[in-house]
């Protein structure tokens, strides 16, 4: 497997603080909670919160901001440290901080300090742009975007480039390859009232068409919370889900879906493609505690695994420890997996109901060959796994080459293992070892009639067509 192709993130950074506590009484002076018990953290903001999570995605990326002298500015600098490479413009006042308040979790009130701005654009970052291969405008509407925007221009015509728009911010520059607006965003800059009787993806759907002729942009996709996203080229719209539906914080939502687009893009995948990747991932990002993930110690921020480590397993392991330290619930399934059917994937939809993320543990080749015989598995394991990561209820696939997969159980400590319902009359050999951390093995019903096996003979016996012979069409 390849790097990660590198990417600049050009927008405003902000600095963002949670006072997080208990709200069990109201005030006896006025009728508001008191947040008790207060716990205070900090992490890095808009363009900076981009940055960071694009950096955890396994890439090298440069943060183009503003920065003054102030302490935020200093603080945002050593949340970053290590994390990314920043090239810092001159900022004008101080940095824009946000401090929200929450009970248990539910934002009660945000207070916002500092109004600063970019104030121009320097000679090290237009090279930096000059330079990229792939860039994310993460615009807050605090300038950063406006100073560069011919360096921005140029970059659009050459290079793909994702725009996260701003209502205050800067209008996405000609040729972008694709903008990212939540549907109350598309809204506002669409103008114009809707039909009364349409829905609100018949909104979004109108929206996005109007703004992809007035922007010049390739595409447009509106971000629709929970719902997933509508990708539009400028026609019919492509509607991409979300995988499930994942309850939890959704501060950040749109920078994880921003910035896992432009990172699919630089790294060369086609837009329908990114977009798909990019609900997924958003998806995850809310059910593994989102922002909670971002602590004030910059050694507590996600790790970012090295660049080429080309193992599926490392990314399921980092999946699972992400999700468990976020408070969530891991889920695992094994199998071969040898020729994807409806009956897998019936169990794999509804085991990701169950919990937070969804790994699949699959057999390696050899493993299939010792468990089934000569001539399988059909499928190579490196197509299995594509097909897997390609189910949007799957989050990660490891692979283990024993018989069993307790020594990977071992390694992943799931909360939940799950297996089809045809184990019923069984004792599962890994049950023990999952119920010895305090996991439990859930079955689940299975869909009669389908195999591996059934499918592969009824290949094998079916008649082929005149003129075909061992899978090629004579002539």
């Amino acid at each position: 497997m390849s790097a990660s192709a590198p990417l600049v993130v050009v927008g405003d950074a902000l600095l963002d603080h949670d006072l997080c506590g208990r709200a069990q009484r109201l005030a006896p002076d006025a009728p508001v909670p008191v947040v008790s018990e207060a716990r205070r953290s900090s992490r890095p903001g808009g363009a900076g919160l981009a940055a960071v999570l694009a950096a955890a995605d396994g890439r090298p990326v440069t943060l183009v901001t503003a920065l003054g002298e102030d302490e935020a500015s200093e603080t945002l600098v050593r949340l970053l440290a290590d994390r990314v490479r920043v090239v810092r413009l001159p900022l004008t006042g101080t940095l824009s901080s946000k401090t929200r308040v929450l009970a248990e979790g539910t934002p009660l009130l945000r207070l916002d300090d500092g109004e600063g701005r970019a104030a121009e654009a320097t000679e090290e970052a237009r090279t930096a742009l000059t330079e990229a291969g792939a860039v994310l405008v993460a615009d807050y509407g605090r300038g950063a975007a406006g100073v560069l925007r011919e360096a921005l221009r140029a970059a659009a015509a050459r290079v793909p480039v994702v725009w996260d728009p701003h209502p205050r911010g800067e209008q996405p520059v000609p040729c972008v390859r694709l903008v990212t607006p939540s549907a109350s965003e598309a809204r506002v800059f669409a103008g114009g009232d809707p039909p009364a009787d349409t829905s609100p993806l018949q909104t979004a759907a109108r929206d996005a068409d109007t703004l992809v002729r007035a922007w010049r942009a390739a595409s447009v996709a509106v971000t629709l919370g929970g719902r997933g996203a509508l990708l539009s080229h400028g026609d019919t719209p492509l509607l991409v889900p979300s995988p499930v539906t994942a309850e939890g914080d959704a501060c950040g939502a749109g920078d994880r879906f921003a910035a896992t687009a432009a990172g699919l893009l630089a790294d060369g995948e086609l837009t329908e493609t990114a977009v798909r990747g990019a609900v997924h991932a958003a998806t995850r990002y809310v059910a593994e505690g989102g922002v909670r993930s971002l602590a004030t110690d910059p050694a507590a921020l996600p790790a970012a695994p090295p660049p080429a480590d080309g193992d599926p397993t490392v990314d399921a392991l980092r999946t699972a420890a992400r999700v468990r330290a976020a408070g969530g619930t891991v889920v695992a399934a094994g199998g071969c997996f040898d020729l994807l059917h409806a009956g897998h994937v019936a169990l794999l939809q509804a085991a990701r109901r169950t919990g937070d993320c969804l790994v699949v543990c699959v057999n390696s080749d050899g493993s299939v060959r010792r468990r089934k015989g000569v001539g399988r598995p059909l499928v190579p394991v490196a197509d299995r796994i594509r097909v897997l990561r390609a189910l949007e209820c799957v989050d990660a696939v490891a692979v283990f080459d024993e018989d069993t997969p307790e020594r990977l159980l071992a390694e992943l400590r799931p909360h939940i293992w799950a297996k089809g319902g045809d184990y019923a009359l069984e004792r599962l050999p890994e049950a023990p070892l999952v119920e010895s951390w305090g996991g439990q093995v859930v079955l689940f019903p299975y869909l009669d009639g389908r195999s591996t096996t059934g499918i592969a003979e009824k290949a094998a016996l079916a008649p082929r067509p005149a003129g075909v012979a061992h899978g090629r069409e004579r002539g």
